[in-house]
């Protein structure tokens, strides 16, 4: 990293700070240091760190209290730990944050921290992607980022919005056509893809192809040439293709709508883009980036937005995830009567979550009964997930373990599964009767799947006596999103 940073040292450990301190100025960094009698709000508005580095105290309340401040103001957050190479750390931290800038991805939490390094290893390949999220969760942005930081950065960067376009269109919008080639096709067009060509070609939606393009787009992915519509000499291009979806490609397979092998074409890198609902923490600095946006872009004085209605925001549902929080936080600085957002400017269906009940359409539909297609599948899955089971109740009884499991759907008040060491003995000592990996894990009809993910949770943690990596790898879940389930359920 050649471009030296402004760091701002918490001196919580005196010893650790100055060392530390030490290190970073022989690397070039501009360092302070911030003594707990300092005013510490004073002191992030006056160095205007690029990074906060916290020595020590991290739980307490006014280290807490700064490490929001600094990442609501979008300041990198450093926690010293045991061991660390202060200085690669605070590198990698740097250049995270730069290449934050560079794509407009904003966010601090840990989600997002994981989809940048994910688009840092996928950008310098040239294999195709798909990237998965639901609708408003930024997902041209993610393409755009991993074009960019690519070596085709500056070559051509086309979007085509696949459900936007009718059938009729879309293959000669796609691949273009010759003169003639149908009616109205006054001259020779190029399509996208050679438009694209030595760069990216985003096809957002790309469920809702119809089945006669997506054999020609196969053909593409495998060659990389087409014929244009009318054509008779095939054309070659050298392009990267980044694909997205916000529904199941794997359902519409299952139902017959996507083609299998145009899907595992398109599924060699994956990225799911997490919807906001499950990066709560991002959301101040989301709604403090676009007021400021919106208050330079509208000539509006703004002062920024009340402690109880961040509150709201932060607890909403957020069907239309970051694109919805950005239309709303636009409508308030725009109509906004005070110069800043209150708890009483927020719309009544963000704060009840009705904007969750809007209309589903359903294909298919037709007086008044499901297509034979969705039946077929919605059954073919229940069998399957029947038979599973009672195989599973089979092997169980057959082999050396044990498990007794009563049908919820009973008059039973209590569903208990029970696991047994081989010769039937328990490792629990006498008179424990918490539910443990290897002893009854009871299930209540009422409970939430997050309170059974709970109780698996703290199962598998016992079990390993408090061993994250093993409790991880019995979940079948790796240990970063067991960190932050153990936040989210108050249990680190």
């Amino acid at each position: 990293m050649n471009t030296p940073a402004r760091i701002l040292i918490t001196m919580d450990d005196l010893e650790t700070a100055v060392r530390v301190n030490a290190a970073l100025e022989q690397a070039k960094h501009r360092t302070s240091l911030l003594a707990a009698v300092d005013d510490w709000r004073e002191e992030l508005r006056r160095a205007k760190p690029d990074i906060v580095l916290l020595t020590g105290g991290a739980h307490e309340p006014r280290t807490q209290a700064l490490a929001r401040a600094a990442r609501d103001q979008e300041t990198g957050v450093l926690v010293l730990e045991a061991g660390m190479d202060v200085v690669v750390e605070v590198e990698r931290l740097l250049r995270r944050r730069e290449l934050q800038r560079a794509t407009g991805i904003a966010g601090e939490s840990a989600p997002i921290q994981e989809l940048l390094v994910r688009i840092e290893q996928m950008a310098p390949v040239s294999s195709t992607v798909l990237v998965q999220g639901e609708s408003g969760t930024g997902k041209e942005l993610v393409a755009k980022a991993i074009h960019d930081l690519s070596l085709r950065r500056g070559k051509p960067f086309i979007a085509v919005n696949c459900a936007a376009l009718p059938e009729s269109l879309l293959e000669s919008e796609l691949f273009g056509h010759e003169k003639g080639a149908f009616t109205g096709a006054a001259e020779r067009r190029l399509g996208r893809f050679e438009l694209a060509d030595g760069g990216t070609i985003f096809l957002d939606e790309i469920g809702e192809i119809p089945a006669s393009v997506q054999v020609k787009l196969l053909r593409v992915l495998e060659s990389r040439q087409f014929f244009r519509v009318g054509g008779v000499a095939p054309i070659k291009v050298d392009v990267r293709v980044v694909a997205a979806t916000n529904r199941s490609l794997r359902d519409a397979v299952a139902l017959g709508r996507f083609r299998d092998d145009l899907y595992y074409r398109l599924n060699v890198l994956s990225l799911y883009l997490p919807p906001l609902r499950e990066r709560r923490e991002d959301v101040p600095l989301l709604v403090r980036r676009f007021i400021h946006e919106f208050s330079a872009q509208h000539d509006r004085s703004f002062q920024g937005i009340a402690a109880d209605a961040m509150q709201l925001l932060i607890g909403a549902p957020w069907p239309g995830n970051v694109r919805q929080l950005r239309n709303l936080v636009e409508s308030m600085v725009v109509l906004g009567p005070g110069g800043e957002i209150r708890a009483s400017d927020i719309p009544p269906d963000i704060l009840e979550g009705a904007s969750r009940m809007l209309p589903m359409r359903i294909e298919g539909m037709g007086n008044g009964q499901v297509a034979t297609q969705e039946l077929e599948f919605i059954l073919r899955s229940l069998m399957d997930l029947r038979l599973q089971v009672e195989e599973l109740r089979h092997r169980l009884d057959d082999g050396p373990q044990r498990v007794q499991v009563i049908d919820v759907t009973d008059t039973h008040p209590v569903a208990v599964m029970e696991v047994h060491s081989s010769d039937g003995s328990s490792d629990r000592p006498a008179g424990d009767h918490r539910p443990s990996a290897s002893g009854p894990i009871l299930y209540r009809p009422g409970m939430s799947m997050a309170e059974v993910e709970r109780a698996a949770i703290e199962a598998a943690l016992r079990e390993h006596e408090g061993n994250r990596r093993k409790a991880a790898e019995v979940l079948g879940i790796g240990e970063r999103t067991l960190y932050r389930k153990l936040k989210a359920y108050g249990l680190g």
